[in-house]
């Protein structure tokens, strides 16, 4: 019998040591580009790169409009890069705004090494630079998947006039800790992005957009949000939507531009 626990604990901590030294490869499926990688899409665009204080580099895309209205500061998902991403501009250019999408440190053409304050940080010295060229009660900032974590982040440390959050989680340790809760995952994970924290500390009026047939991240997380603040923070619930397919639904985009137009949305 000891000799049975000790392959079982040998086996445990095995299994633990193996999450924590290569949770990135779970968390984030980046698509690498070369530097000299020439983007292209069907809009008018901006390449722009940031030059961070360790050496980071951050690649991004802006597309501008005539006579906009402001700017959306879209934060993605953990997968591919913003060659792809970037498609989903369509939805806030055809509504009047500029469009500014980045890569995460490890996408696109992006480099430097990644942590959770460096996510941060980052995204906040870019949040600068747009409060720089627009009046922040003209930035929306829009978080998607794992960006909605970092999107609220930003939001708290600033003044957008709008926050909308695409498929959140309550936070990412919470999300994490309900996969492996036999894992003391407060130990082994490097990335807690606290949405339920940080989303206490924002000013600006909060909208959540969340599928209900979502199998991923499930709508449970988005409700336990609103509750941190009923009165500011509005769940808009797409039906039958899952979680990499809102705006094939109408309903999405209906949301989605009347919170654009800044008109008052049912809830």
């Amino acid at each position: 019998m000891p000799e049975a626990l000790i392959i079982a604990a040998s086996l445990y901590i095995g299994l633990l040591l193996f999450f924590y030294f290569f949770q990135h490869f779970f968390f984030f499926r980046p698509e690498i580009l070369p530097s000299h990688f020439d983007f292209e899409y069907p809009f008018e665009f901006e390449e722009k790169t940031f030059e961070m204080e360790d050496g980071g580099i951050i690649s991004s895309v802006l597309f501008k409009v005539p006579n906009s209205r402001g700017v959306i500061y879209y934060f993605k998902g953990n997968s591919r890069s913003i060659k792809g991403w970037a498609k989903f501009s369509k939805d806030f250019i055809s509504n009047g705004y500029d469009f500014f999408m980045m890569d995460y440190r490890g996408f696109g053409k992006s480099s430097g090494k990644r942590t959770e304050n460096k996510l941060y940080n980052d995204s906040q010295q870019i949040y600068k630079w747009l409060a720089s060229q627009y009046p922040e009660d003209q930035i929306i900032i829009y978080g998607r998947s794992l960006g909605s974590g970092i999107a609220t982040r930003i939001a708290s440390w600033n003044n957008p006039s709008l926050l909308i959050l695409d498929s959140p989680y309550f936070s990412f340790f919470h999300y994490i800790r309900s996969w492996a809760p036999w894992m003391p995952i407060k130990l082994l994970l490097r990335y807690h992005i606290r949405t339920d924290q940080f989303i206490k500390q924002v000013a600006c009026n909060i909208h959540i957009l969340h599928g209900d047939k979502d199998r991923l991240i499930s709508i449970r997380h988005s409700r336990k949000l609103t509750e941190i603040g009923p009165e500011s923070i509005n769940l808009h619930v797409i039906e039958e939507a899952g979680h990499n397919n809102l705006t094939e639904f109408p309903a999405y985009h209906e949301i989605l531009y009347d919170l654009l137009d800044r008109k008052p949305v049912l809830v």
